[in-house]
């Protein structure tokens, strides 16, 4: 049996500059931009974790955060985001579903425990998961 097709995929050494980013930032989660097209991962822009509880939340720096989504637009699409859990699960906390805002776009979590990423697409409403690959 074959297993479907992934939503995103992400080149091994895009995948592993992520983990190193995580785990360079820990106990602080790490944050940053994604851009790419059809579904291929192609670029990572990290960008300030300006949260006043770093260890437990992300906040991206606002200043950044444009300008960090200008490059990734320049070079393709913005595919959406991601952050770290240094010590949590690679899944969605309570915190990151009530502050995600950007409908449509890609949520991805750098799990130090797992050392993977995983990612949801926020709804609007919630997030729904998505098939990710590392090639």
């Amino acid at each position: 049996m074959t297993s479907p097709d992934p939503d995103l995929v992400f080149e091994s050494a895009l995948a592993e500059r992520l983990l190193d980013h995580a785990r360079v930032g820990a106990p602080a989660e790490v944050c940053g931009v994604l851009g790419g097209a059809d579904g291929r991962v192609t670029r990572a822009e990290p960008v300030p974790n300006v949260s006043s509880t770093p260890e437990t939340r992300y906040e991206l720096d606002p200043a950044a955060t444009v300008d960090a989504i200008e490059r990734v637009e320049d070079a393709g699409d913005h595919l959406g985001f991601y952050h770290s859990h240094p010590r949590g699960p690679p899944r969605p906390s309570a915190t990151d579903e009530s502050d995600a805002t950007w409908t449509g776009f890609v949520y991805c979590i750098v799990s130090l425990p797992e050392s993977r990423i995983d990612a949801w697409r926020w709804t609007g409403d919630g997030f729904d998961p998505l098939r990710v690959e590392v090639a």
